[in-house]
């Protein structure tokens, strides 16, 4: 049971402020502070503005917190530099809301799958079709699909390429951020089978951020509820 597990991830009073016009200061995220046990599943719901996308791309080291911290393994995220950031990024990776914006619309299925794994030489060039092939097989997907581009597949099936994608790398922390929002209901209820299947298989941790309540209480182990930049309750 996850609620025996370590502490992988916590936010302590993680605050994210943005200048704005007239010398004034936007506040996207204010004193966030949370825990995450490895192997569980949260989920944050909350209003479009809320803060929700700030605080996950905070957690995937695309934003800085303005203060406070955010401990990975008791490590502080923010104070990463040069090569140890680099490394650390394998460790937590984002599955975004739309995958078409987040795929080079001129890179074919293999290269997109492969590029993360050739970055941090895991794979060689003449190994790629054998690790897409692996990743495509994770998903659910036909080998084949892997010399296709994304424009030529539906939305359900660039989302699995999208979850293939940041799993390459072999992270501990898998980050939704609205990663079913745009799919027809029938999918998105493919796509949390999925990762429901995937967290148990690789022990993931993840962080599945939605609109929707009903959905993410379907299937998370907790729900923390944001509102205007705060965590306003955090169910069990």
């Amino acid at each position: 049971m996850y609620k025996d597990n370590p502490v992988i991830l916590q936010s302590l009073q993680v605050t994210k402020q943005y200048p704005a016009p007239g010398n004034r200061t936007l506040t996207a995220c204010s004193g966030i502070s949370m825990e995450v046990k490895q192997g569980e599943t949260l989920g944050i719901v909350g209003e479009s503005g809320c803060g929700k996308s700030t605080f996950a791309r905070m957690l995937v080291q695309l934003e800085k917190p303005t203060s406070g911290k955010l401990l990975y393994h008791g490590e502080d995220l923010s104070s990463m530099k040069g090569e140890a950031l680099r490394q650390n990024r394998k460790n937590i990776q984002m599955v975004f809301q739309d995958p078409l914006a987040s795929f080079h619309p001129k890179m074919k299925i293999i290269d997109i799958l492969t590029e993360p794994m050739m970055n941090f030489r895991m794979v060689t060039k003449a190994h790629k079709e054998d690790a897409a092939a692996r990743l495509l097989q994770m998903v659910d997907l036909p080998e084949d699909f892997m010399y296709r581009y994304p424009h030529n597949m539906s939305g359900g099936q660039r989302q699995r390429i999208g979850i293939a994608r940041a799993l390459s790398l072999e992270p501990e922390i898998l980050v939704c951020d609205e990663a079913t929002s745009a799919l027809d209901v029938s999918v998105q209820k493919n796509i949390i089978e999925l990762l429901v299947r995937l967290q148990r298989e690789k022990n993931l941790t993840i962080i599945f951020i939605c609109h929707d309540l009903a959905l993410v209480q379907s299937f998370a182990h907790r729900v923390a509820v944001m509102y205007l930049g705060n965590i306003v309750e955090l169910m069990p």
